[in-house]
């Protein structure tokens, strides 16, 4: 059940069936000259709505969080950002409010790499500290192979977005996206990245090929990530989350 499409009647008579809940979250920022400044957002979604339909049970899939942790994106027109101060008290004050409705075990469904970090920290925090368990889960970490070829703006985000929202891809508009964007995410020496910011190593915002991804692959992500975020859930709903006892 999607929560923003429900009435508080609706909510009311879920919340004695289930404790389980999804919290989408992306980000509002550049995905080069082809893809919406909300793929972030709408990709977490889009795999939030098909996680709860393969789920064999009841949950609710709260509203997308749009902001996330993406300061190194700010070159770009368009581009939001918050600090992950805000970003993590943001997702922690939103799980603390499911949790006092009774959907007190959440996953976060997170479509933005620059969240994970945060994300990780946080969602630990609400499992010690507070009247809830959380974990995050990022889609495209959970596809298989095909994580291995994750960039941005590439293939797998241009796929998906051609399965789901095919309206908001610029077709014309991909080969000046593959043209101008970078092989790799980053500028490496000795495992260590010395670049801070996006621009400072693709001139587009790209990195990848969003020529190589296809609807039929777009369906194929959506299919791997539904998959693994219901066998996450499943895996949530049974877990026994009493924290463990000081050790003597």
């Amino acid at each position: 059940m999607r929560l923003s499409e429900a009435t508080w009647t609706d909510v009311s008579d879920l919340a004695g069936e289930t404790n389980l809940a999804f919290l989408p979250v992306g980000s509002t920022e550049q995905h080069g000259p082809h893809a919406p400044l909300g793929t972030d957002a709408f990709t977490a979604e889009a795999v939030a709505d098909a996680g709860s339909e393969a789920y064999d049970g009841e949950v609710v899939v709260a509203p997308t969080l749009p902001i996330g942790v993406a300061a190194e994106h700010r070159q770009f027109p368009g581009t939001l950002w918050l600090s992950p101060d805000t970003f993590r008290d943001t997702v922690r004050e939103t799980v603390a409010s499911l949790a006092s409705h009774g959907f007190d075990r959440v996953v976060v469904v997170n479509g933005h790499g620059g969240n994970t970090d945060a994300l990780r920290e946080v969602t630990g925090t609400i499992t010690r500290e507070d009247d809830a368990y959380a974990v995050a889960f990022t889609w495209f970490e959970a596809v298989g192979e095909h994580s291995s070829k994750m960039g941005h703006g590439g293939p797998l985000e241009t796929a998906l977005l051609r399965h789901v929202a095919p309206e908001s891809v610029r077709e014309e508009r991909i080969e000046t996206a593959r043209e101008g964007g970078a092989d790799r995410w980053g500028d490496w020496v000795s495992k260590v990245n010395l670049a801070h910011d996006s621009a400072e190593f693709t001139a587009n915002g790209v990195v990848g090929d969003p020529s190589a991804g296809d609807a039929e692959l777009g369906e194929e992500l959506l299919e791997l990530a539904s998959a693994s975020l219901a066998r996450l859930a499943a895996a949530v709903a049974e877990r026994d989350v009493s924290r463990p006892a000081r050790r003597e």
